[in-house]
């Protein structure tokens, strides 16, 4: 897909999408589309899920407001990444949230650090929380939600 982050196998990452990119997707092998954007932000594609399930992918949307970021909010969106159909593409407006999600999630499966993680996230072209105008109470809970549940990752292998 154009624009997109290859995470890894599972996962790739990019801004909103269009019908064309869920149809290249599809003949990529893609098989989920996962959303992240919120229904009142602008450009929000309200006929998004019909078009993605008429084209035989699952789909689903977690409205993702940075302002609203939690860790519950997290857990259930890394859940629902660990439960759908795979490879997925996780999208956003312009990829920011996506990639830091699914980040998030391979940090968790893998049980990386979150200087680890965040060397991941710089080898894939991604720097988002290295940004000086990223607030600091994200980047302290992506370091926070990486140090505590990579941890219960790594020990139950």
């Amino acid at each position: 897909m154009i624009n997109a982050i290859r995470i890894n196998e599972n996962l790739t990452t990019t801004g909103q999408v269009i019908p064309q990119q869920i149809k290249q997707a599809i003949q990529e092998g893609f098989k989920s589309v996962v959303n992240l954007r919120s229904p009142d932000e602008l450009g929000f594609c309200k006929d998004e899920q019909q078009v993605v399930e008429a084209l035989g992918l699952h789909y689903v949307n977690f409205p993702l407001k940075l302002e609203a970021l939690n860790e519950e909010l997290i857990t259930k969106i890394l859940t629902a990444l660990e439960q759908i159909p795979k490879p997925a593409v996780v999208h956003c407006a312009a990829g920011m949230r996506s990639t830091g999600i699914a980040l998030l999630s391979i940090a968790i499966e893998e049980g990386l650090t979150p200087e680890q993680t965040l060397a991941k996230a710089r080898s894939l072209g991604f720097s988002l929380l290295d940004h000086t105008n990223v607030s600091p109470r994200l980047k302290q809970l992506f370091v926070d939600y990486v140090n505590k549940h990579a941890k219960v990752a790594v020990a139950t292998r």
